[in-house]
Formats: C-alpha cells, structure tokens, sequence
C-alpha cells in the first residue's frame, strides 16, 4: 500500500497530508464511502458536525478493523455554538456520536465575527486540547486578521487553518501568514467543486504526465505542502485520488498552474460570512 506522506504539526502530531473528506455525503451513504476509502489507503477522514454524518464516519472506523491510532479523525464545531459551555457540550457530542474516546483534530469551523467571540470559544478547545481528548485544534476560514486576534487573547497556536484552496483562488497571504506562524494549511474545494478541471494549462499536463486533470491539480497542492482531503462517493474516483505519488509536477508546471489564480471562491467570503 502506498505511503501517505505525513506533516508535522507545530504540537509535534503528525498528520496524512491526504485525506478523505465527507463534505455533502449523505449520512446513509457515510459509512460505506468512507469504508471504502479506509480500504483504498487512507488514513485521514474530515467531517463537521454541521456536515450531519459524524456517527456514520464513526462507525466506519470501528468497522473498518483498523486500530485507532491508525486513522486521523478530524471534526469541526457546528456554527450555532458560541459559548465556552455550549462548545464543551458539544465536543462531547462528536465523541459520543462517533463513539470515539479523542479526536485528533478539532477545528472552529468559521470565525463568524459578527455572531461570536471566537476568542472565547478557542479558550474551550484550549481546555479540550488539554484535556487529551483533542490531540491537536485549530481553526477553518481564518483570514490573518482573525488568526491574529484568536493569538493575542489565548495561550495556543492553532495547527491548522482549513481554506478554500485550489488554482483559482491560491491563498498565498493566508498560506504565508500560517507558515510564518507554524500554522498548517489545509485546503478544501482543492479542485474547485470540477472547475479548474477543464483549465487548459492543467488539460496539457494531465496529458502529458499520463494523469486525470484532478490527479494533477491534487499533486499541485500536495508539492505546495498543503494538507488535502478531495471527496468522493464513487469507488473508481476514491482510488484516482489516493493515485498521486508515483509522478511529480516539475517547477515549470507548478508556476503554471499557480499562475490561475484569479482569487474566485466557491464558497463564502469569511469576511462576510454570518453563518
């Protein structure tokens, strides 16, 4: 089986720069997907509690036979949860859901700074963290001026800041401002919801390097040292993506490929999102 390269975070945790995201799978269709994921090879599954489907992720853990250690389990908290009570409860929610004893990761899911002081609510993943049942937390849709803020009001450095990321909308501040800081990146809509895969730079690559134009965009973040996790229901298209170390981008393609961005989002701008 191949080896998923591991990053190191700044508590020293290590985490499979590959992962599986479950992002608008069905909850009756969870288990399954995610189960075959763990079978292709990997080790990393995102969800959220607002993706609705933790329980299932959960139990495909357990009934994949692996041990615990193996699989990396990221979740997110709900947007509807502000206060340092409501954040505890709802941490152990997920446990309970996904009949977990930790975590290994646990993000604030957005900033939403009209809404709440998310100061407030990382000083409850603060206490989670140092209870042990978070193994690392960190925060998702940070811009720089609110990971600045979260970090000149708390005693803990996020290990990561999960993005909207992909060649139409590169981050580079953001990605810069984490690295500077010792926070990792990692990148949701990597390929921009099927986008960029028609971009005509990627299309010539893809043909050339004898890889799918979602392999190539893949590899694009994973030689950038971003933190990836595509989504998939599709058996066929689970394997595609995990099939992306035997080939590398040479420079020029990178510097291609990064030079679409056009800084167009999918999704949200955080700045204005209300949740």
């Amino acid at each position: 089986m191949t080896a998923v390269p591991a990053i190191t975070l700044n508590n020293a945790v290590k985490i499979p720069q590959l992962g599986f995201g479950t992002f608008q799978i069905p909850p009756e269709e969870t288990r399954d997907t995610t189960l075959a994921a763990l079978e292709v090879g990997y080790r990393h599954i995102d969800t959220a509690q607002m993706y609705g489907n933790e329980k299932e992720v959960g139990r495909a853990v357990r009934d994949s036979g692996l041990d615990r250690a193996e699989v990396f389990v990221t979740s997110k908290l709900s947007n509807d949860v502000h206060t340092r009570d409501e954040t505890l409860r709802s941490f152990d929610g997920s446990l309970d859901a996904m009949g977990l004893d930790h975590l290994d990761l646990f993000l604030i899911h957005w900033p939403l700074p009209a809404r709440r002081d998310f100061v407030e609510t990382w000083k409850a993943l603060e206490e989670i963290y140092r209870s042990g049942r978070a193994k690392a937390i960190g925060v998702s849709n940070f811009q720089p001026h609110h990971l600045r803020q979260l970090m000149e009001g708390s005693l803990v450095v996020p290990a990561v800041n999960q993005i909207e990321v992909h060649p139409y909308l590169t981050q580079d501040g953001v990605r810069a401002y984490g690295a500077e800081h010792g926070i990792a990146t990692e990148a949701w809509s990597p390929i921009a919801q099927g986008k960029v895969l028609d971009a005509p730079a990627i299309r010539r690559i893809a043909e050339r390097v004898g890889k799918s134009a979602a392999q190539v965009t893949l590899r694009w973040h994973l030689q950038r040292g971003d933190i990836v996790f595509p989504k998939s229901v599709t058996r066929a298209r689970i394997e595609e993506n995990f099939d992306l170390f035997d080939f590398e981008l040479a420079a020029a393609d990178m510097g291609e490929i990064s030079a679409l961005n056009r800084d167009e989002r999918t999704g949200p701008n955080p700045d204005r999102f209300t949740g």
